[in-house]
């Protein structure tokens, strides 16, 4: 495959480095926990998804033996869904070869079944390591996600790297079930346009004299997406991450992401960014550096402004987070350091440190980097039990937001 990768455009200004420092003003510290009536629904709300499951999507020793494949997922993390027609599509990343979330040994997926007969479960590759892209290996596979605008092509979007890090895509058909080829996403900032990848987007962020915070390890973009009109076209927002860097990012089209902001304040965040976009406003929600904080925060950045409100703390957060709408109200779920549950808030959309604490569900197991989509009056929900398995259920929210 030729012309997947582009040089970066490098500039001669200087590369901003911003330093990640405690949050010393917010609005209201939120204790998820300290709500015993939360607590108690959260036990109803385990009760349910306990009942519901629909399937697991890894490729266990049943699904190798009926399909006469040899290497069984020893590890799997990361999922995404959507539902077109009674058909569940599921993104995650697997290791065949031992049981640890290890990049040098993993591969990107997309699995499909149907709501009906989960049973019948088809498991594709996207990428593994080793694979070759317009002539260099790939060295290490990481998170995997799904994007969905029609219901004719999904877009597979992934971290891999060659000799650094880069974001990939696929489309998916969903009727002939097939894949494109490999290609590169596109990371913009003003003029600059450079491939997604590490050194594109710190020279792009440069170029255009934007600092960030200190990049490592691999690099992320959101699997939720919200849209927004602008000046006649529809941009879907999303959050992009890497290390203690996390911004907002938008796209018309999945393949190019234009950099939009990054909190302007003093914190510590890190890794995974929750971000949902509602009129003039985004929304937002991210953990922060576990070393130096407990707690997550929530904020929102007014894109007429472009300015930042105050954050609002939420107590014991960790993994990954995730926004939806639901009977015109906006909830934010998010996840305890422990990895074994999910709580949910509701958030008060004209001043968030009235946000309210919902429910928290203790799992008493595992349960964590859970992606959430509404199908009527259920909420389904898709999650990582131990690295072991990627776990589809459904609850019906309705029910635990009755007074």
């Amino acid at each position: 495959m030729a012309g997947v990768f582009t040089p970066d455009i490098v500039s001669d200004k200087p590369e901003i480095h911003i330093p990640n420092l405690p949050i010393r003003d917010y609005g209201a510290y939120i204790r998820p926990t300290d709500d015993a009536a939360a607590v108690a629904l959260g036990d109803k709300v385990v009760e349910e998804i306990t009942n519901n499951f629909i399937a697991d999507f890894e490729r266990s020793e049943e699904y190798c033996q009926k399909h006469g494949e040899e290497n069984i997922d020893l590890m799997v993390h990361v999922p995404t869904f959507t539902i077109i027609d009674g058909t569940v599509y599921m993104t995650y990343y697997a290791n065949t070869s031992a049981g640890g979330e290890t990049p040098t040994e993993q591969e990107a997926r997309i699995a499909y079944c149907s709501l009906e007969d989960p049973s019948d479960l088809t498991v594709l590759t996207v990428q593994k390591v080793g694979d070759l892209v317009d002539g260099q290996p790939i060295k290490m596979v990481y998170d995997t996600i799904l994007m969905h605008k029609d219901d004719e092509t999904l877009y597979i979007l992934w971290t891999a790297a060659t000799e650094k890090y880069y974001r990939f895509y696929r489309t998916f058909d969903v009727k002939t079930k097939t894949m494109g080829p490999v290609q590169v996403n596109r990371f913009k900032v003003g003029d600059v346009t450079n491939d997604f990848c590490t050194t594109g987007i710190i020279n792009a962020l440069s170029a255009n004299g934007i600092g960030h915070e200190r990049f490592f390890s691999d690099i992320g973009i959101m699997q939720k997406m919200s849209t927004r009109v602008e000046n006649g076209e529809t941009y879907y927002y999303s959050g992009a991450y890497s290390g203690l860097w996390t911004a907002v990012i938008k796209s018309k089209d999945f393949i190019t992401w234009e950099y939009v902001s990054r909190p302007d304040f003093d914190n510590f965040s890190k890794w995974e960014n929750a971000t949902y976009v509602l009129d003039d406003k985004v929304y937002y929600f991210v953990r922060q550096e576990e070393l130096e904080c407990f707690h997550g925060f929530l904020t929102v950045l007014d894109l007429k402004t472009g300015k930042w409100e105050k954050p609002v703390i939420v107590r014991d957060c960790q993994s990954r987070s995730d926004f939806i709408e639901y009977d015109g109200e906006l909830y934010l779920f998010h996840a305890p350091r422990n990895r074994d549950g999910f709580g949910m808030l509701k958030i008060n959309k004209d001043d968030i440190s009235k946000s309210e604490v919902v429910f928290v569900a203790d799992m008493k197991s595992s349960l964590f980097y859970a992606f959430y989509k509404v199908y009527g009056e259920d909420v389904y929900m898709a999650y990582t039990v131990g690295r072991k398995h990627i776990r589809f259920t459904k609850f019906n929210l309705k029910k635990f937001l009755q007074k």
